[in-house]
């Protein structure tokens, strides 16, 4: 599903979590969650941007760059108001493993530098 060389081998699902239509990918032993709503939500922020936008991918402890798909995934002008990760802890760290579900989707396009990558909707 994502592309294997922007992220370690995954395994993804869709499922209901809390009554939440959620997407959740594994990485070993570890299990991050998503609203499955980020990517319409995306997609459609990606549309209104309308060329390329910095990725910023960031631990949730660290601060995203403002302007990036990390920042917006996690401002509370979002149209979830805040995070959209789901467990605290791991709630970061959504421009690294979303876009690439994006991508495979074809709902967007997406760089593969080693660093500072962009994406934009198709």
């Amino acid at each position: 599903m994502p592309n294997s060389s922007t992220i370690p081998a995954t395994t993804a699902c869709a499922r209901f979590e809390n009554r939440r239509p959620t997407w959740s990918e594994s990485l070993g032993k570890t299990t991050l969650s998503y609203q499955l709503r980020c990517l319409e939500d995306l997609h459609a922020l990606l549309r209104e941007h309308g060329d390329w936008m910095a990725l910023g991918s960031a631990d949730e402890q660290k601060p995203a760059k403002e302007g990036t798909v990390e920042a917006w995934a996690r401002d509370e002008t979002n149209p979830v108001g805040g995070w959209y990760g789901l467990k605290k802890g791991l709630r970061g760290r959504f421009a690294m493993y979303v876009p690439p579900l994006m991508e495979a989707l074809g709902r967007a396009e997406l760089e593969h530098n080693p660093r500072n990558n962009r994406m934009r909707a198709i």
